[in-house]
């Protein structure tokens, strides 16, 4: 989820954008291969097998490590995606783009749509839910070895503390630390400018010393081997080492917290619109929408797959928390904060030898 100056970028590759849909329209693939640009750790390949087999579609699935990689790529990328899978904000630069950089989904051909809870229809970044469909949900917060930690943790002026030093993981983004210091300066997370951002960095600055691992594609992992005993980490990792270990516990930062929502995006020079639209409705389909959340637990807006879920999988703390989900903030997409953001964070990894 790490961010880029993404209406500038836009901006400046539009016309680039609007030259890859005409080539596309001009050189369709047949309807054989579907190119999947995805987070990895967030679809089972039995998943992917079992669609191959339903529909003689082969499917190409590359991942990336950050929001920034994956927009970069499918403007400027020699491969044209047909399902891609941004966050909110990156999301919401790309449909604001002139032209959009994704384009309008048929939902005639999703009878599987229905599934999606009409709480996650709808949000900020696609108001008219016109280009995105919800895949999984989320929030970002402390998760915590109790065998190793034994004060209670509530925040992050808890866990970055001296005393921790070397023993904290951290996801690798730039705009998610940067929020955790405005959530603690009691400022909007989408409040970024150069001087909240300068304000952050002083807070940061004493965090970064700190930190032993940033991860994002699997932060659970330094904690389950004992590296480090905590973290502020994806929900969704968080309910994968509940669900391995009950001594690992999540709790959302008493200085604020925000959700995320990932979903799925057709590009606008995807090549195989068809088969874009059958794997989505697959995907939605309640029964893999169930094996994908057995997988990989984050909050599941597929109403019929929770349905088919176990009474522990929608007990586990960091994928269904007891609060209102939709009460937390959410990134909006803010011109210009990429390159803010970006910065201070990387001079501060720098500074600190990381």
């Amino acid at each position: 989820m790490k961010t880029s100056s993404i209406i500038t970028m836009l901006a400046a590759l539009g016309a680039l954008a609007a030259g890859l849909f005409s080539s596309a329209l001009r050189a369709a693939e047949p309807n054989k291969e579907l190119n999947l640009f995805a987070w990895s750790e967030y679809i089972p390949q039995s998943v992917i097998d079992d669609f191959t087999k339903e529909t003689g579609i082969k499917v190409n699935y590359e991942t990336f490590a950050s929001g920034e990689e994956m927009l970069q790529k499918v403007i400027t990328g020699g491969t044209k995606y047909d399902v891609i899978q941004p966050c909110d904000y990156i999301a919401e630069g790309m449909i604001k783009a002139r032209p959009a950089l994704v384009q309008p989904i048929d939902y005639s051909k999703l009878p599987n749509f229905a599934n999606i809870s009409p709480d996650f229809l709808g949000l900020a970044y696609d108001p008219q839910q016109k280009y995105t469909i919800p895949f999984m949900v989320s929030t970002v917060g402390i998760v915590y070895n109790t065998d190793k930690i034994k004060d209670d943790i509530k925040g992050y002026k808890d866990i970055f503390q001296p005393k921790y030093k070397g023993r904290i993981v951290t996801v690798d983004d730039g705009r998610e630390m940067v929020s955790w210091a405005l959530n603690c300066l009691g400022l909007d997370i989408n409040a970024i400018n150069r001087v909240n951002v300068r304000k952050a960095r002083a807070l940061m600055a004493g965090w970064v010393k700190l930190i032993k691992v940033y991860d994002s594609d699997s932060p659970k992992t330094s904690l389950l081997n004992g590296d480090v005993d905590i973290g502020v980490v994806w929900g969704g990792e968080a309910a994968r080492l509940w669900r391995e270990d009950k001594k690992f516990k999540y709790v959302l930062p008493s200085e604020g917290a925000h959700m995320f929502v990932d979903m799925w995006a057709i590009p606008v020079n995807a090549r195989n619109v068809e088969a874009a639209h059958k794997f989505l409705d697959y995907i939605m389909r309640a029964e893999v929408a169930a094996v994908i959340s057995r997988a990989f637990p984050y909050l599941n807006p597929n109403l019929a797959a929770q349905k088919l879920l176990s009474k522990e999988d929608l007990e586990n703390p960091a994928s269904y928390p007891k609060i209102d989900i939709k009460s937390l903030g959410i990134f909006r997409d803010v011109p210009g904060s990429g390159d803010l953001t970006d910065q201070v964070y990387t001079d501060l990894k720098n500074s600190s030898g990381y």
